[in-house]
Formats: structure tokens, C-alpha cells, sequence
């Protein structure tokens, strides 16, 4: 029915909430046909009410669909032995504010049945792998920031070591630092092997990480494809070098003109801003270190 090659699979997934009156229904979803494959960095993207939400609920088997059939790791989406390999991170950390960062994880590996021994390994390495700070991670989480929270709603999606794992706008309330570190994660978790489907409205993050998108607007797929061919503009060329002097500038631009080039642009290479504000933190902590 579904190639078991792929992480993720659906055929004419179609979600349908219904209301008292037909005309009161509303298509969530309709016809969705995705094909995710293993160890690859999937976007899910789409306007407020474009359907994503649902799409994750469907596939974590939270609900059922009105037609059509989704298949994850091989197997009907909600299988107990498939959620055991499942990963979540929610848009919102919903974790217990009494409980500190280390109680909090224990709590969730006693759920996966870990002994203590491993328990205790999950929870260090999850706690390094988010970046935790070792200082906060014995205060309650009703004391932390956001985005100390985030780092350790990660740290629990990922404590069962997870094949696939689903995030829902995985940088919320982090600074650019925070992001940049998560998206550093995430290529990790690639690297690793695990299949990262990744649902965010911050299109930097999703342009840095992903391998392939989808779009979607009103419940139906707009754009689907590998981020370079969505993102390379055909008739374009662009050359960098260095040591280009205002004579030789002068020459590529009269070479342009005569061979009939069109919109021809100059100008210089540039930075991005992410780059600049990690670069001065990186200084500042380096040498607050000394």
C-alpha cells in the first residue's frame, strides 16, 4: 500500500470537523499527498489555518481522518509500537512547574520504562545536547525563561532516542544564539540518521536546516519540493571573487551590456546579521571565561 522506505507517508489525507449544520464544516485538510523520506529534514509551512496543526495531529494518531490513510515508519500512524519511536515537540512546553529540569526528564524515561542507570545517561546527555545550562538545571521550571523551557522540552522529545521527530515551531522564545543552536541540533539529529519533520513561520530557520518543503494554504498543498530547486532562480548567474579593481568592474559591466544581459545588479557580498550577533556573543562569553 505505502512504501515502508519512508518516514512519513500519506494518500488523500482529508480532515473534516464537522458542525451542526453541513454548511458549518470546515476542510482542515484535503488530499494531502506527502512523501518524507528517512534521515531527511522535512518543512511543513503554511499561514495560521493552513492545516499544519493538523497534519501533525493526524500523523501522532491524536485524531482520526476523514478519508485517506498516513503511514509513519512504516506503519498506520497511531500504532503504539510507532508513537515508542516518535519524538514531540509541541508549539507550547506544557511541563510541570514544581519539578526542576532533571526531575522533569526522569519523570517522562520512567513512562519508556528505563531503569535508573539509564535514566541517568538519557538525562545527562539531553541536557548537554540542548545546551541547558548546568546552573539552572536543579531550580524548578517555574522559575525558568523561556527559553530555558524550550531547551528542555527538546531535551524530552528527544529522550526516548527518537527515529522521527516532529517540532512545532522548535525556536520559540529563543535568541538568536538559541536559535542558531537548535538549528545546529537539528542538523545534527540528521546527521545522526533520525528524520526531523519541522513545522515553523520563522522561513529563515526552515531555508537554513531542511532538505525539502511543503507549503500549504487552506488545508491543500501550494509548493512542494527540494528547497534548491524551490529556492534557485534558473536564469540567473551569479561570480564572487576577490581582487576585482574598479577597472576590471568596468570591464564585466561593458561585457554585460554588449552581450544583452538584462538587470544587471553589482555590489558586495554580505553578512548575515545571525552571523554578526553570534560572532559577539561567542567574544563576550570567551572572554568572560578568561
Amino acid at each position: 500500500m505505502v512504501a515502508s522506505g519512508f518516514a512519513i507517508q500519506t494518500r488523500q489525507l482529508t480532515k473534516i470537523y464537522p458542525g451542526f449544520w453541513k454548511s458549518q464544516q470546515v476542510a482542515a485538510l484535503t488530499e494531502l499527498n506527502l512523501a518524507v523520506e528517512r534521515s531527511q529534514i522535512f518543512g511543513l509551512l503554511g499561514p495560521n489555518g493552513s492545516g499544519k496543526t493538523t497534519t501533525i495531529k493526524l500523523l501522532l494518531g491524536l485524531i482520526n481522518p476523514t478519508a485517506g490513510d498516513a503511514l509513519v515508519m512504516g506503519k498506520p500512524a497511531g500504532d503504539q509500537d510507532t508513537r515508542r519511536v516518535i519524538g514531540y515537540l509541541p508549539e507550547e512546553s506544557y511541563l510541570y512547574r514544581f519539578l526542576n529540569a532533571r526531575q522533569t526528564l526522569d519523570f517522562y524515561a520512567r513512562l519508556f520504562n528505563m531503569n535508573r542507570a539509564q535514566r541517568r545517561r538519557a538525562i545527562d546527555y539531553y541536557l548537554d545536547f540542548v545546551g541547558l545550562d548546568p546552573a539552572v538545571r536543579s531550580r524548578r521550571i517555574g522559575t525558568y525563561s523561556k527559553g530555558q523551557t524550550r531547551r528542555v522540552a527538546l531535551a524530552q522529545a528527544l529522550l526516548n532516542n527518537p527515529d522521527l521527530v516532529i517540532m512545532d515551531e522548535p525556536t520559540s522564545g529563543l535568541d538568536p544564539v538559541g536559535m542558531l543552536e537548535i538549528k545546529n541540533m537539528i542538523m545534527r539529529l540528521k546527521d545522526a540518521g533520525k528524520t526531523v519533520l519541522l513545522s515553523s513561520h520563522q522561513l529563515a530557520d526552515v531555508e537554513d536546516v531542511c532538505d525539502r518543503l511543503v507549503i500549504l494554504y487552506r488545508g491543500r498543498v501550494e509548493i512542494q519540493g527540494t528547497l534548491n530547486d524551490l529556492l534557485e532562480v534558473k536564469d540567473t548567474f551569479q561570480l564572487e571573487a576577490r581582487g576585482v579593481t574598479p577597472e576590471i568592474q568596468t570591464q564585466l559591466l561593458e561585457f554585460a551590456q554588449r552581450s544583452g544581459l538584462t538587470d544587471v545588479r553589482t555590489g558586495r557580498p554580505r553578512v548575515r546579521l545571525e552571523d554578526i550577533f553570534k560572532n559577539l556573543v561567542d567574544s563576550k562569553r570567551k572572554a568572560e571565561r578568561r
